[in-house]
């Protein structure tokens, strides 16, 4: 019997888990948390565990489960349709001046990012006023799905929605500056829903547990509550979900329109053009597929499609190599790879063991903030990057390796 590219995780009474965790660290809560899943009567066949995989609200992050006959909120999260974009410029390295500060403060001041009054008026990280490109793409594309949804679930209409399209976010949201191989400039962002997004997926999945319980139905993970289908609550999430993976797909168009404006007027670089190569997927979402001659609910939870010939990203931390990649069609991952390195201890963890100055070097050569907001952030937070491109090796080709030289965190 040839020897595999995954480990093989069984128990007692789920399906297998086949996880591409060789040589790359899984810890036991992850492990934990990927049988829990496994044990759910609905899921079809096996779960995929992706190189990244980690610890998560309900199913690990980097993990790909399919189902038949139920949806998982807790599988899919709350970033609904947090995913990265990427496109490739007709400039070189030699194009940039040797000071990009300049760079960052332009794409800083041209997308707003962070997050501030509790996301009350005058929050930063949103629009105060809303640019009119943006609130066309608003009224044309988004707002009257959204007012279908506010019509059965009508507590989903507080916060922001409007003038969060086209901004960022926080945590391990960032827009960066990069250079491939060859030295070509790429411009490079990861977000997703926003704070509309949230609100879907925390509602979704309250709604769920009130469900369980209401059915008197015991999980092994109470954040595992799902969805049967044929019910109002299952077609419900599925449009609210739908609706959530449009926006954050137009959030990220408008911004990388954002930066490539903003860099273009900056002063500091010759015109160019950003339409030589452009990529746009999602890593948190749910798509129905047909694997293995059935169709089944696919949920990608920190996880990118990866049949024969897509196109993916694959970011390491903001101090390590990103991957521009290629699908190599695995059916035995169900057409996935990892969405990037993947968290190798908490945010917590990270502010205890790391220092300033640890960061400081840390992202030498990299413009970006260097203080003690962005330790969560620091590249060493994450599993390394080259051990989960090799754990995955028969999941996808590398076609550009990135450097960063510019990198915009909320």
């Amino acid at each position: 019997m040839s020897e595999t590219a995954y480990n093989l995780i069984t128990s007692d009474k789920g399906v297998p888990i086949k996880a591409w965790t060789k040589g790359v660290h899984l810890d036991d809560h992850a492990r934990q948390q990927l049988i829990n899943a496994s044990q759910l009567p609905f899921v079809f066949q096996w779960i995929a565990a992706m190189p990244d995989v980690h610890w998560g609200v309900g199913a690990t992050v980097g993990s790909v489960i399919p189902t038949k006959g139920a949806i998982i909120p807790a599988a899919v999260g709350v970033d609904i349709g947090c995913g990265m974009m990427a496109v490739q410029t007709n400039l070189s390295a030699n194009h940039l001046p040797d000071d990009l500060k300049d760079i960052r403060t332009a794409i800083e001041s041209a997308v707003p990012h962070g997050r501030t009054n509790h996301g009350g008026a005058g929050d930063r990280g949103a629009w105060g006023e809303i640019p009119a490109r943006n609130q066309e793409v608003w009224a044309s594309e988004l707002k009257p799905r959204y007012d279908e949804i506010l019509k059965k679930h009508p507590k989903l209409n507080r916060g922001s929605h409007a003038n969060h399209l086209g901004t960022l976010g926080t945590g391990n949201h960032f827009i960066e500056v990069c250079l491939d191989e060859a030295d070509q400039v790429w411009f490079m962002l990861h977000s997703g829903s926003r704070g509309v997004g949230n609100r879907m997926g925390t509602y979704f999945t309250e709604l769920a547990r009130k469900d369980m319980r209401r059915f008197y139905i015991n999980l092994p993970d109470v954040d595992l509550a799902y969805f049967p289908e044929h019910t109002d609550h299952f077609d419900d999430y599925l449009q609210a979900v739908e609706w959530a993976q449009d926006y954050a797909r137009l959030n990220r168009h408008l911004m990388m329109e954002q930066i490539i404006s903003a860099v273009g007027s900056s002063g500091k670089v010759p015109p160019f053009s950003a339409k030589v190569q452009a990529i746009n997927c999602h890593h948190n979402y749910v798509a129905r597929e047909k694997h293995f001659g059935e169709s089944v609910l696919l949920t990608r939870k920190g996880a990118v499609r990866a049949r024969e010939g897509d196109m993916g990203i694959i970011p390491g931390s903001m101090g390590a190599r990103s991957y521009i990649v290629r699908g190599k069609g695995n059916p035995e991952s169900y057409n996935s790879c990892s969405h990037g390195a993947g968290r190798a201890m908490s945010r917590a963890e990270a502010r205890r063991r790391f220092s300033v100055d640890d960061h400081i070097r840390m992202t030498a050569g990299v413009e970006c903030r260097k203080d003690e907001e962005v330790i969560d952030e620091t590249p060493a937070a994450y599993k390394p990057i080259e051990q989960v491109m090799a754990a995955q090796a028969d999941l996808v080709e590398i076609v550009h390796t990135l450097r960063q030289v510019v990198c915009v965190k909320g």
